[in-house]
């Protein structure tokens, strides 16, 4: 069994007109919840064995402040081709996670990530900015994975709907 925690970037910014799209930073709204998706994932016990991160700038500070938060100093890849990728290419690249990694968090943008989840649950799930899917894959290796593989969507949970 493998557990998958996706999670799309906090809310960024669109200020400054003149950076392009993978420069954008957290505005203060994504630096509040970023936050408070580590604690809810502290508070669980939610802390993966692998984090793989897109290397667009508001995932980056994302991931940065969930780590902070969850006190996480195991690995972390920064991966370029996350940068706005379709679900395929996040399930290639899932494919690719050593096979000993009991669970990965993967810090990414839609469409792909709503997609994915879709793909490997069969449930349709909003992924507004700083939602986290939480799945469940009954599966050995992460090179089990296919688009037809139905794990289970354990949770959909974001900073406003924090109880």
């Amino acid at each position: 069994m493998k557990t998958l925690f996706l999670l799309r970037h906090a809310k960024s910014s669109w200020k400054d007109t003149l950076l392009n799209d993978h420069d954008r930073p957290l505005n203060g709204r994504g630096h509040e919840e970023a936050p408070l998706v580590g604690e809810y994932m502290r508070q669980r016990g939610f802390t993966p064995a692998l984090v793989t991160v897109s290397t667009a700038r508001r995932a980056t500070q994302t991931a940065a402040e969930v780590l902070s938060a969850i006190r996480y100093n195991g690995p972390v890849r920064y991966r370029e081709e996350l940068y706005l990728a379709e679900s395929e290419t996040l399930l290639s690249l899932l494919r690719k996670t050593p096979k000993r990694c009991p669970s990965l968090l993967v810090v990414a943008h839609n469409p792909g990530l709503e997609q994915l989840v879709e793909q490997l649950t069969g449930q349709a799930a909003p992924m507004p900015t700083s939602a986290l899917a939480h799945i469940e894959l009954p599966i050995e290796t992460w090179r089990e994975l296919t688009s037809g593989q139905i794990g289970t969507l354990l949770e959909l949970w974001r900073p406003a709907t924090r109880s």
